[in-house]
């Protein structure tokens, strides 16, 4: 008997599904959080009797033939790159992007990675960084008697210094063919992949990116509605999955018994 193993496919499989929708639950509150789901696969079949198998001397073919299933397996989670809403914030520091497009993050051992947090800050030496501490690519420096600074949907930042405005840089935005494809790196920061393809830099608004937008942050698009839904359908096919262990094992049980 099959079911057992079957069953316990299904089982693993949803409590896969389970630690997903938990973890975009507990991120509910996380800038710029983009939300994943399970994608599942069945597993091989056991043919029995194959599709259009010969069934008899004169030709006759078997129309359907006899294929069971071996359960089910998780195979992708996908990470969906939805908009989340904008929150203002009034901070200066903080940029939201509307539409497509990610921020480029220097980290400590010179790589690039990317993020859709414009959480930022300015460190001891007037840099923008994130709130880790790495430095936003391009680097943008703010003088220590900056007051005003602008930051415009195009990206270019300004700031009045000794009473003149002053434009202090260029922020550029990265977009990849497959977003889903990014890597996940934790602190709300994604990393180039084969799968991703190469980053296009460009200046916001440009080339089909999204524009910038300051004094806000981009919040998580996790639906709690939905995700509780897809929660609880999750526990229920869990249960059902159980279920079906317990059936298996009442069988069994009953053909140990027989004499």
């Amino acid at each position: 008997m099959n079911a057992l193993k079957i069953a316990a496919t299904g089982m693993m499989a949803q409590q896969t599904n389970v630690d997903l929708l938990s973890n975009n639950i507990s991120n509910l509150s996380t800038t710029a959080f983009k939300r994943q789901r399970a994608s599942f696969n069945d597993l091989v079949y056991q043919t029995k009797v194959a599709p259009g198998a010969v069934t008899s001397d004169t030709g006759t073919l078997s129309p359907t033939g006899a294929q069971i299933g071996l359960g089910v397996d998780v195979r992708a989670t996908y990470k969906i790159f939805e908009q989340g809403a904008m929150s203002r914030t009034d901070a200066p520091f903080d940029i939201g992007i509307q539409g497509r497009g990610l921020f480029q993050i220097t980290m400590p051992d010179g790589t690039i990675n990317y993020t859709r947090d414009g959480s930022f800050e300015v460190d001891n030496n007037g840099q923008l960084v994130t709130k880790q501490g790495y430095a936003v690519d391009p680097a943008i420096t703010i003088p220590a008697d900056a007051t005003n600074l602008t930051i415009t949907e195009t990206g270019i930042v300004s700031a009045d210094v000794n009473n003149q405005i002053v434009e202090l840089g260029q922020i550029t935005v990265a977009m990849f063919i497959n977003e889903t494809g990014l890597s996940n790196q934790g602190g709300n920061l994604y990393k180039e992949t084969p799968a991703s393809g190469t980053a296009i830099i460009t200046n916001p608004s440009e080339d089909g990116s999204g524009k910038l937008l300051q004094f806000h942050i981009e919040t998580s698009n996790v639906d709690p509605i939905e995700s509780v839904t897809d929660l609880i359908a999750a526990q229920r096919a869990y249960e059902l999955n159980s279920r079906v262990i317990s059936t298996a094992d009442e069988m069994l049980s009953a053909v140990n018994q027989m004499r």
